[in-house]
């Protein structure tokens, strides 16, 4: 395990600027997520890591080495892709091992065995991709970073191929292996939920500039900017641009009390989700979504706000709850 250090990190292609200054400390053993809008430079920030693009300047150090000019295959990383890129000719095991038998290992089917159990593959050891699920095939992409030990694991949204149960199922047996392991993990997604369920903290990026950086909670709670609080938490934030001179105000779904206070709405659509509902409402010819629980309102509603914030118009700004 290490730790990972980003030092005034950018990265260009020719004129076009995809990282902008990233200063960055990831603890030794820590879970960090990387999201952002697609194009934010997220991946691009992965792929700087594993030296599969070169850093255009700053220096990026995994423990206390710096790696800018470090041949990939001696970096002590681990990634994961999107696309499974498993050996179609090859069994599960063969496949786990394929990196330790390369460089030799003598205790590859150990590690081998080891690493099937908690995943769930030591039935399909001997069995092709082919005859594997897309559940499974990533289990054993997953596998084969595992037995690697190395230093520092790389995710590039490794579950985005995934149905919505098989990576419910996944993400968990991902945080369970991380809880067990400790290696320092650099995860890239787009979906919010799953960096709020398996980052020790989230670094929000937008336009290759680093929002912010925090746990889940910090993040959820106390956002930097209106980009930062539009992209975390679902339903989306809403925000209101006419409810007060001078502020854009913003007011998150679950903090719309219907049914009491001073403001009036008009219900136009109503989402049933079961246990809840997202209520579409018109404040004063703005849309605002109100997250609610048992029958959902009808017609002409009251409404008041557990909680708001504040946001500069033009610079986006937070400047204050």
């Amino acid at each position: 395990m290490a730790t990972l250090s980003f030092r005034a990190v950018e990265k260009r292609y020719g004129a076009v600027q995809v990282l902008q200054r990233v200063d960055l400390e990831v603890a030794d053993g820590e879970f960090i997520v990387l999201v952002g809008p697609s194009g934010c430079g997220k991946s691009t920030l992965l792929r700087c890591i594993a030296g599969l693009e070169e850093v255009t300047s700053g220096e990026l150090h995994i423990g206390d080495r710096c790696v800018n000019s470090v041949a990939p295959r001696d970096r002590d990383v681990a990634m994961v892709f999107q696309s499974y890129a498993l050996y179609p000719h090859m069994t599960v095991r063969q496949n786990m091992g394929f990196a330790l038998r390369l460089r030799g290992d003598a205790d590859a089917d150990e590690r081998v065995a080891a690493a099937a159990g908690p995943l769930g593959l030591t039935s399909l050891l001997d069995r092709l991709p082919r005859e594997l699920s897309g559940g499974q095939r990533q289990r054993v992409a997953m596998g084969r970073a595992i037995v690697r030990r190395p230093q520092v694991f790389l995710f590039d949204e490794p579950l985005s191929n995934l149905d919505a149960s098989l990576r419910s199922t996944v993400r968990v047996e991902l945080k369970r292996q991380h809880q067990s392991l400790r290696t320092t993990t650099v995860y890239v997604t787009h979906d919010q939920t799953e960096a709020l369920t398996l980052a020790d903290r989230i670094v929000v990026l937008n336009q290759g500039v680093v929002q912010q950086v925090g746990t889940p909670d910090e993040l959820y709670n106390e956002p930097a900017n209106r980009f930062v609080a539009g992209f975390i938490g679902s339903p989306a934030m809403n925000f209101l641009a006419r409810l007060e001179p001078g502020v854009t105000v913003g007011v998150r779904p679950e903090a719309v009390v219907v049914g009491e206070g001073s403001l009036r709405a008009e219900v136009e659509v109503v989402e049933r989700l079961g246990f809840e509902s997202h209520v579409h409402l018109r404040l004063g010819g703005e849309p605002l979504v109100a997250r609610v629980e048992g029958p959902p309102p009808e017609g002409t509603v009251r409404l008041s706000f557990r909680r708001s914030y504040r946001f500069d118009p033009e610079t986006g700004a937070r400047r204050g709850a």
